[in-house]
């Protein structure tokens, strides 16, 4: 469904990404694994159509090409992007920012549908339909941006780290709730620092190393290789210790 096919990206003198290569396909999860400025934004962002740098390659959704399409294009051909930190708008309601996910032609197709996902997925929502979303907690705030990518109703969502200073049991829910986003037959493409959980309720996985795919393989296979235990699963405290200082709610 979604295959990125040699990707390159660069700024100015410095290359982001190198001929990255990659598939997402329906109803599958596929995790991005990699360190800080290892080029995982960098791709997602491209994806989207809002990476600043200059591109080459070729990115396929359904067998057409998206490279050089603007990024509301890619929103009506069928992607959908949550990015790190949440990017909802503050200042307007849950329902404000629910409704506003479906404002392509694509998401109002599927609006009543998708709502219902939404709401079945995070019946919070429901009950906080009428509050501002900048005074709900860090995992409700994630709750409204990943419906809100919902409701655009896309065939691939996006998400660059959301657990990012979530609390460990938020975290849980959250995976569990991407769970049941892949029963819908959407692909997902995650990026994602919490390894073990990520790798949990992932069917394939990737890892990029300065701007390199530099291993794939299934999931399960991931969780027992030594090199990934030792670079991302090691102790796997790291990630989980990130989220001990997030929020509760």
């Amino acid at each position: 469904m979604l295959t990125i096919s040699n990707l390159t990206v660069s700024y100015g003198l410095h290359r982001a990404l190198g001929d990255v290569s990659l598939n997402v396909s329906a109803g599958e999860i596929v995790v991005m694994l990699g360190a800080n400025g290892a080029g995982k934004s960098t791709l997602l962002r491209s994806v989207a159509g809002i990476c600043e740098g200059q591109t080459g390659g070729r990115i396929d959704l359904s067998g057409k090409d998206i490279l050089t399409r603007k990024s509301d294009e890619i929103v009506e051909a069928g992607i959908a992007f949550v990015p790190e930190g949440r990017g909802i708008f503050g200042d307007l309601t849950v329902w404000e920012n629910l409704m506003l996910g479906a404002y392509s032609e694509r998401g109002r197709r599927g609006k009543t549908k998708n709502l219902d996902w939404v709401l079945e997925l995070f019946p919070k929502l429901k009950e906080r339909k009428s509050q501002l979303a900048r005074t709900m907690s860090g995992g409700e705030q994630q709750m409204v941006a990943i419906g809100r990518a919902m409701m655009a109703n896309p065939e691939i969502l996006m998400l660059d780290e959301p657990s990012l200073g979530l609390s460990p049991l938020l975290c849980k829910e959250l995976f569990e709730n991407l769970s049941h986003i892949r029963e819908t037959g959407m692909g997902v493409l995650l990026v994602e620092q919490n390894a073990k959980q990520s790798l949990a309720i992932a069917d394939r996985g990737y890892l990029i190393e300065n701007g390199e795919i530099t291993g794939e393989n299934t999931a399960a296979a991931m969780l027992t290789d030594p090199a990934v235990q030792a670079a991302y699963l090691g102790g796997g405290a790291g990630s989980e210790n990130r989220s001990q200082g997030g929020e509760d709610g």
